[in-house]
């Protein structure tokens, strides 16, 4: 056995007995070693391959498989940019606290600095975005070598998955030297090696790691010495690492009477009593003048990180109104600097809080109920990107998988979210909120998930990673329905600053950005199922359970209806005489 075949073989079969059931590999030579190990992995039923050929969709698949599941895929690149390609789905794994393990090939010391064909530093490539990071070099064929190798692989596993209450992405920059690839003759010099590689008995890992502590079971627990006796509290919930959390802030809301403005990611509960806690439609009801005049909050509680919503950021900074946060990370989450207490999320699920005063909740929910009949029948016949979400949100069941790219995706989705009775999981890139990668991170969601899962994202979304359709003929397939809401461009630089009047001489070709590429074409030059949605109607049609396998559904949306029926949407909401075309 040459030496890179055993540090290969010994890294894979480590991280697989630490509990990877996925790797995600891309084609290189100076990677050969971990290939070899990875396949003949998968020969052995031990693990699911998946082969893709752009660095920068392979970052993000392995991102989506690990998204909801919370289990680390080991993520396989060549050498020189291939590592570099996987930069922004390291960020977005860092600051999501998603895990990942990047397993990077490299040359040996001796080779860098020297000019070395497809050799840069790739040691500290992505700086302080990884939770751990090794420089291994090269095997020596020398007893004793083994125990190094796996313990290695286990810190990294403990790192990802946040045994320390931190998970994130983790770095092995593996050094290989020729010859790359497995022996194929019987007797070849280099077969024997001088100690056994089999790793420790009955499967299990080198070495035990603490597993992450699990989310606490919310309870009603009211308030100590050092809270006020009663107030009103209004509970912002935004993004958080792991689905499961939003359950149980929203269990933790509805126990203590606390009214929630909700964005639509996480695990939302199905139960009566645990859904009727989240307000509906977003952010809609902070435009109640009279409610908020009569029911102002006094007591703030922002849980994760809300990203969506002016509303909600002009309400985060009033200085009238007593504000925590609650971090589910490491990170100090206080944008505004008004915070008046940060808490780590343990310490919020486990200590007292201060009863509400009567009647608090009972108006918010009577507000929301007349919301939510002011805007009942929905966003009205035409095509729109709000009238796209509720669409989508209409043919989701109990138990399907919503993926929502960014920009206008998830607002829409937001502001269509009547709020009750969902028993949906609605994940998203939100850690830096950039487009790229959406399909394949969707794409992820879906291999690792055992229900329907349904994308909703924007043109310009998905072109950006159109790469995400490219899948060899012998790869695992995923069943997975993408919406392709098409308003040619940019569409949420409409509804800033960049999109007033004065301002449209240079729109179009600065933030509009409309590419006019056929989604249609481009779904057939990768063979993937392609159907146009013409209508509202044709869209929901479309969405019903079909086939399993990839499937794109292109719905086109008119920029000039989308921007009057938003506006009427919203003077709907506050009660204005708009009517829904």
């Amino acid at each position: 056995m040459h030496p890179s075949t055993a540090l290969a073989t010994v890294l894979v079969d480590e991280s697989l007995r630490c509990g990877v059931r996925d790797v995600v590999l891309c084609p290189g030579s100076r990677s050969a070693p971990l290939a070899y190990a990875a396949r003949a992995a998968e020969r052995s039923g031990r693990v699911r391959l998946h082969v893709r050929v752009d660095e920068r969709s392979a970052g993000f698949l392995a991102l989506g498989l690990a998204k909801v599941s919370r289990r680390p895929a080991v993520l396989i690149t060549t050498s020189g940019t291939a590592v570099a390609n996987l930069h922004p789905a390291v960020l977005e794994a860092a600051h999501a606290q998603v895990p990942l393990v990047v397993m990077s090939a490299d040359r040996p010391a001796e080779l860098r600095g020297t000019g070395a064909n497809q050799t840069t530093v790739q040691p500290g490539i992505f700086a302080a975005a990884l939770r751990f990071e090794h420089d291994q070099p090269p095997a020596q064929g020398r007893a004793g070598e083994q125990a190094s190798w796996r313990t290695t692989v286990c810190r990294a596993w403990a790192a990802a998955v946040g045994a320390n209450g931190d998970p994130g992405p983790v770095h092995l920059n593996v050094a290989f030297r020729e010859p790359l690839a497995p022996s194929v003759e019987r007797g070849e010099s280099g077969d024997e090696w001088p100690e056994a590689l089999a790793g420790r008995g009955e499967g299990r890992p080198w070495v035990r790691v603490p597993k992450p502590t699990p989310t606490p079971t919310p309870t009603r627990m009211l308030s100590t010495d050092r809270e006020p006796a009663r107030t009103r509290t209004l509970m912002v919930l935004g993004d958080l690492p792991d689905p499961a959390m939003a359950d149980s802030a929203l269990r933790l809301a509805a126990a203590h009477d606390w009214p929630v403005i909700a964005e639509p990611f996480g695990a939302r509960p199905a139960d009566a009593d645990v859904g009727t806690t989240v307000l509906p439609h977003g952010p809609l009801l902070l435009a109640d003048a009279e409610l908020m005049r009569r029911w102002p909050p006094q007591r703030i509680v922002t849980v994760g990180r809300p990203t969506l919503h002016r509303e909600v950021t002009d309400l985060s900074r009033r200085s009238d109104v007593t504000h925590e946060q609650v971090t589910a990370s490491r990170q100090w989450t206080d944008p505004t600097h008004l915070a008046s207490r940060v808490r780590s999320w343990s310490e919020f699920i486990r200590d007292g809080h201060p009863q509400v005063e009567p009647g608090w909740a009972q108006a918010w929910q009577q507000a929301g109920r007349a919301l939510a009949s002011r805007l009942a029948g929905g966003p009205g016949s035409e095509v729109s990107s709000v009238a796209v979400a509720a669409t989508v949100l209409n043919t989701m069941s109990d138990g399907d998988t919503l993926v929502l790219g960014s920009s206008n995706a998830p607002r829409d989705v937001s502001l269509a979210d009547p709020g009750a009775g969902a028993g949906r999981i609605v994940v998203g890139n939100r850690g830096l909120a950039g487009i790229d990668g959406t399909v394949s991170t969707a794409a992820g969601v879906a291999l690792a998930s055992s229900g329907r899962v349904v994308a909703l994202m924007g043109d310009l979304t998905f072109q950006h990673d159109a790469n995400g359709l490219m899948i060899g003929p012998l790869e695992p397939r995923c069943d997975l329905t993408i919406v392709v809401s098409n308003d040619n461009g940019g569409g949420i630089f409409a509804t800033l600053e960049y999109g007033r009047p004065e301002l449209a001489e240079d729109y179009e070709r600065l933030f509009a950005t409309a590419t006019h590429t056929r989604i249609g074409q481009l779904c057939a030059a990768h063979g993937v199922s392609y159907v146009a949605a013409g209508s509202l109607e044709e869209l929901a049609t479309a969405l019903q359970p079909a086939d399993a396998g990839l499937r794109v559904v292109e719905v086109h949306v008119d920029p000039a209806v989308d921007r009057r029926v938003r506006t009427a949407w919203r003077q709907r909401a506050v009660g204005g005489d708009a009517s829904m075309p």
